[in-house]
């Protein structure tokens, strides 16, 4: 596999105010009458938290078609404890190889995760992984079965850009926008779908979260090489307010800063586990929640893990900090 981010183990009429023609023989008895109150004096119903669930690089061996516990264990979890929404930074089949039967995989994958999860009321939005859909040439097979197994698979929710779903799309839910990039190569995204990031985050939210597969900065052992390492993307998201900025790929939890961004790398829930930088400890599998909070801001943001995927991984047991080749990220509970 000559493919950079293919090394590895896994592959949503004013009732007017004029009193009636008639006067009633006594005013006392009559009713008042009161003109009903305009639908721009109605006031906004109060904002809630927004509760996102992500789970992220479910697959397992190449061309597989069902999935590890503890896949099936997050999904039950999610489903006990319903989210709002549901995102997936990639890697949900086991592809980037000739010779899969993808239609097969895709089936499986939604058969396991996501018609569970409509089932149960929680749409579900994707991005691409390396796995699934890799934008390197040679992979044009794997972006279109892709595309095939999304297809009739929009949620219903508020729509801001679908054009190019299920690659790159962007929602609006109550106030929070909700933003998947098309990031399975490694090196800087293209021009083009920064500038239209730059465009989405322009207008102001409630809460603002930009999900991907590869992530900005390393995370763990063997993947050091294997990101973006896209200053100007960083910029765009900083400047534009984003809340965070969630990846994949590099199968190890770990929430942080870098430059004044909040970024969060995903554990995986398939195979290939790995030790996040300079530590030798496997990292666990796990599934992590998300609350933007009814005023804005991350009210919460922890990964779960065990045996009902209800266990909280503690912050203390992560590094203060992860450096690798002159970059450094803080733990997110240390501030920016």
């Amino acid at each position: 596999d000559t493919d950079p981010a293919a090394s590895g183990d896994t592959p949503g009429a004013d009732t007017p105010a004029d009193s009636p023609t008639e006067t009633p023989e006594s005013a006392a008895d009559s009713p008042v009458d009161t003109p009903d109150e305009s639908p721009a004096d109605t006031p906004a119903p109060p904002a809630v938290p927004l509760h996102i669930g992500i789970i992220s690089d479910l697959n397992s061996s190449y061309g597989s078609t069902t999935y590890a516990t503890e896949v099936h264990r997050a999904v039950d979890a999610l489903i006990a404890a319903p989210p709002d929404v549901v995102l997936i930074p990639g890697d949900m089949v086991a592809g980037q190889q000739s010779g899969l039967d993808y239609a097969a995989m895709w089936a499986g994958f939604h058969a396991a995760v996501t018609d569970r999860l409509t089932a149960a009321g929680i749409p579900v939005l994707p991005s691409p992984g390396n796995h699934d859909a890799s934008a390197y040439s040679g992979y044009s097979a794997e972006r279109a079965a892709y595309t095939t197994a999304w297809a009739g698979r929009l949620p219903n929710l508020p729509a801001v850009d679908v054009t190019n779903w299920p690659f790159r799309h962007a929602w609006r839910v109550d106030d929070v926008l909700l933003v998947a990039l098309d990031d399975t190569k490694v090196g800087p995204i293209d021009a083009a779908q920064r500038t239209w990031l730059e465009g989405l985050l322009a207008p102001a939210a409630r809460g603002k979260v930009v999900f991907g597969h590869v992530p900005l900065h390393p995370f763990t052992v063997g993947r050091e090489t294997e990101v973006l390492a896209d200053a100007a993307l960083e910029t765009v998201m900083r400047d534009g307010g984003t809340d965070v900025f969630v990846s994949g790929h590099h199968h190890g939890w770990y929430p942080g800063w870098h430059d004044g961004l909040r970024v969060a790398s995903m554990p995986c829930l398939g195979s290939g586990s790995r030790a996040l930088v300079g530590t030798s400890t496997t990292a666990p599998k796990a599934l992590v929640r998300l609350t933007i909070g009814s005023q804005g801001g991350i009210d919460h943001l922890e990964a779960y893990e065990g045996t009902t995927m209800s266990a909280q991984i503690p912050r203390a047991s992560l590094p203060t900090q992860l450096s690798y080749g002159g970059v450094t990220v803080v733990r997110e509970d240390l501030g920016p």
